[in-house]
């Protein structure tokens, strides 16, 4: 049985990844592990106890986020697996992906004006990642 990884942020927006991830999971028959990283490498200029303070707050919404999209596999008889990290997504996600030995990597793109990335860099991200691991990164 192979491993799906899907990386997702959580929330509404992060619902479609989330659910394309799980019913690819089905199809094949894989395990599936969620991602989250906490990145609060934007917090650079902040004072040091304010920095520990909203990482800590940050991985606490990561793992009730990651909860949530575990319970919405298992509803749909999809084993998955949580994963919070934290650090820089990039680094974080291909360390992410060689410690659970996946198959596949899934990243979502926002259809609304949430998205982190616009289409084109985010497919130079997947590509990168591609590259650095040699794991399939499917954009859905």
């Amino acid at each position: 049985m192979s491993k799906i990884l899907c990386a997702t942020r959580g929330g509404e927006a992060s619902y479609p990844t989330q659910d394309a991830s799980i019913a690819l999971a089905n199809e094949r028959g894989d395990e599936l592990v969620f991602l989250y990283v906490v990145d609060v490498s934007f917090l650079n200029q902040t004072a040091a106890p304010v920095v520990v303070n909203v990482e800590s707050r940050l991985e606490k919404l990561g793992q009730f986020q990651l909860t949530m999209a575990q319970e919405q596999a298992a509803l749909q008889g999809v084993t998955a697996t949580m994963v919070c990290r934290t650090g820089r997504v990039r680094e974080e996600l291909i360390k992410a992906v060689r410690a659970e030995n996946v198959s596949l990597v899934v990243l979502g793109r926002s259809a609304g004006g949430e998205s982190v990335f616009q289409l084109a860099s985010l497919q130079a991200f997947a590509a990168q990642v591609e590259a650095e691991t040699g794991v399939e990164v499917r954009i859905v």
